[in-house]
């Protein structure tokens, strides 16, 4: 592709010190909100994703040879996975989980790398990813719902009007916004209704106060803390979710191909960017944090500021490191009022479910074809309501999981299939 004059920092070139330092505090702006939130709703260290998605950045950006700037953050797709396993099989269950959709990545970058893209193509058509994306984000609809309207068990005026005043934030940045502010509209509308809360009364600053300025996290390390231990549930919950991140990140890579001018399809190649989401994910694993995926909200920054330099990305991930570690800034984001992020949550959680729809229409699936209308209602009603199936004490398959694995077969199994190209896919983005 040839060069545009509009780029203020190429890929590999090294920024000035006080532009490193503010564009790098930049993206971990970008990136913050949706990093802190995952664990907020699983009931996680949000200081350890901080550590393990800078830890995650920089081994991406060591595996791709510095030629891919992208931050990487924990995955909306395992919500409710991690959820339900910390239910079942409490941090153990979710540290194996993590590190079994790392091998996932892995395994699936080692056959792209030996047979490239074909086979991925046919197994994740946009009649089969858009439906279970959708399912993400509707099956988390009742927990976003929940965070806002619920204390202590009954409704509280107090809480819905947080929600809401949060909610509205985050739209008035998402929509009447230009430039850095309009891509960080959950950050905004965290901090907005963080304010609001403190007006209501609801927020208590004694945590931090007590907190010390260094802290250390607190890291879930394998055979330390807990002893890892494969089970099928585990396996069931997390690893058909794994559909999900990858194809978001081929997606990713392609949108951000067009945003920097060079084919990183070709150039680290789609197997090392994939490969490195996997370390990532095994490192969170290691930590006690969640599966981390690349994020379109620093594409977003990059497409802004054509400041693509790696170096800033290096930067961000030093920092959020260096965030995890402050026991203040632990302790202020344990102080977020559930309806806050219960708000914020209502429209992120929506705009899951609206991208898989957005991939529908972009891609022209034509629901008159009884094939079309039969996968992508089975998968939604099996995902959304709940479904399982249980094989004695230790096995079972259920809700997205489920919906995934059957989308995937019905998609190879009923006749008139088409194959889509990922470029095809995301042309739109």
């Amino acid at each position: 592709m040839k060069p545009s004059s509009k780029i203020v920092l190429r890929i590999d070139e090294k920024p000035k010190f006080h532009q490193w330092i503010l564009l790098s505090i930049q993206h971990l702006f970008a990136m913050f909100g949706a990093t802190v939130l995952v664990p907020a709703l699983t009931g996680m260290s949000p200081a350890v994703a901080l550590v393990s998605s800078g830890l995650g950045t920089l081994a991406f950006i060591l595996i791709t040879r510095g030629k891919v700037p992208s931050y990487l953050g924990s995955s909306f797709a395992f919500i409710n996975p991690l959820i339900a396993i910390k239910a079942f099989e409490g941090y153990a269950g979710i540290m194996v989980g993590s590190f079994l959709v790392g091998i996932v990545y892995a395994l699936v970058a080692l056959v792209i790398s030996k047979t490239g893209t074909k086979w991925l193509m046919k197994l994740l058509p946009p009649i089969v990813v858009g439906p279970v994306i959708m399912v993400i984000g509707l099956g988390l609809s009742s927990v976003a719902v929940s965070m806002v309207t619920n204390h202590d068990g009954g409704y509280d005026i107090d809480y819905v009007l947080v929600g809401l005043v949060t909610l509205v934030i985050t739209i008035v940045f998402a929509i009447f916004t230009k430039g850095f502010l309009s891509v960080v509209p959950v950050l905004m509308g965290i901090i907005g209704g963080y304010i609001f809360a403190l007006i209501m009364g609801i927020v208590d600053f004694q945590r931090v106060i007590e907190a010390s300025w260094f802290e250390v996290p607190p890291f879930e390390i394998p055979f330390v803390h807990f002893t890892p231990h494969f089970t099928w549930r585990v396996f069931l919950l997390m690893v058909p979710v794994a559909i999900v991140p990858i194809a978001e990140h081929i997606g990713h890579q392609l949108v951000l191909s067009k945003v920097v001018e060079k084919d990183l399809l070709e150039d680290p190649g789609l197997h090392k960017s994939l490969f490195g989401d996997a370390v990532a994910s095994m490192i969170a694993a290691c930590i006690g944090g969640p599966p981390n995926t690349t994020y379109g909200e620093n594409i977003g920054v990059l497409a802004i500021t054509k400041a693509f330099s790696i170096y800033l990305f290096i930067g961000a991930a030093f920092f959020a490191i260096l965030f995890g570690f402050c026991g203040k800034v632990s302790a202020l984001l344990s102080t977020i009022p559930t309806p806050v992020m219960g708000g914020v949550s209502i429209l992120l959680f929506g705009i899951i479910a609206s991208s898989g729809l957005r991939m529908l229409v972009e891609n022209k699936i034509d629901f008159s074809q009884k094939r079309n209308l039969i996968i992508a209602s089975v998968i939604l009603v099996i995902g959304i309501g709940g479904a399982a199936i249980h094989i004695g004490s230790h096995f079972s398959l259920e809700g997205m999981a489920l919906a995934s694995i059957i989308g995937v077969v019905l998609n190879q199994i009923l006749p008139g299939k088409q194959v889509v190209d990922f470029k095809d896919m995301f042309s739109g983005d």
